[in-house]
C-alpha cells in the first residue's frame, strides 16, 4: 500500500516544488536549475563508470567489499536521481553524495539486505584454456564466378 502512496505522492510533491521554486526563480532560472542538476548527474555517472573500473583492481586485497560497493552503488543512485527532472529527486541525489548520509543509509539498510556470496575471480578468457574444441570436417571450395547448378532455392537471387 505504501508503494502506491509513494507513486502518487512523489509526482505531486515534484509538481508543488516546481511551482514554488518556479515562482521564485522564474522560468529560465527553473529550467537552468534543472539543466544544471542534470549535468551534475551526468558527471557523477561518468565518474562512477571510471571508478568502477578501478574498484575491481583495488578490491583484490580487501576481504569483504560490501561497504565500498554499497557506497559506490549509492553514488550511482545519486547520479540517477540528479538526472531525473525534479527538485525533490535532486535534493535526495545531493544528499546521497554526502559520505555521512551514505553511511547512515548503509547502516539502516544493512540488516535488510542479504548477500548470498560474492566471487572476485577474474572471468576466464577462451584463449587461456588452450585451443577450444576442434571439429573436424571436409570442405569444398566453390568458385564464386561459377555458382552451383542446383537451381534457385528461392532464398537467393542470381
Amino acid at each position: 500500500m505504501w508503494v502506491i502512496l509513494a507513486f502518487v505522492a512523489w509526482p505531486l510533491l515534484e509538481i508543488g516544488l516546481f511551482v514554488e521554486i518556479g515562482s521564485r526563480l522564474g522560468l529560465w532560472g527553473t529550467i537552468g536549475a534543472v539543466l544544471l542538476t542534470f549535468a551534475l548527474g551526468l558527471m557523477v555517472l561518468r565518474s562512477q563508470g571510471e571508478r568502477a573500473q578501478n574498484l575491481r583492481a583495488a578490491m583484490q586485497g580487501i576481504g569483504d567489499p560490501a561497504v565500498p560497493l554499497a557506497h559506490e552503488a549509492l553514488i550511482l543512485f545519486a547520479g540517477l536521481l540528479l538526472i531525473l527532472p525534479g527538485f525533490f529527486t535532486d535534493a535526495l541525489g545531493l544528499l546521497l553524495l554526502l559520505p555521512p548520509v551514505r553511511a547512515l543509509a548503509i547502516a539502516r539498510l544493512k540488516n535488510k539486505v542479504v548477500v548470498q556470496g560474492y566471487n572476485m575471480r577474474q572471468p576466464r578468457r577462451a584463449d587461456e584454456d588452450g585451443p577450444g574444441t576442434v571439429i573436424e570436417g571436409e570442405f569444398l571450395e566453390v568458385d564464386p564466378k561459377n555458382p552451383s547448378s542446383r537451381g534457385d532455392s528461392g532464398w537467393t537471387r542470381h
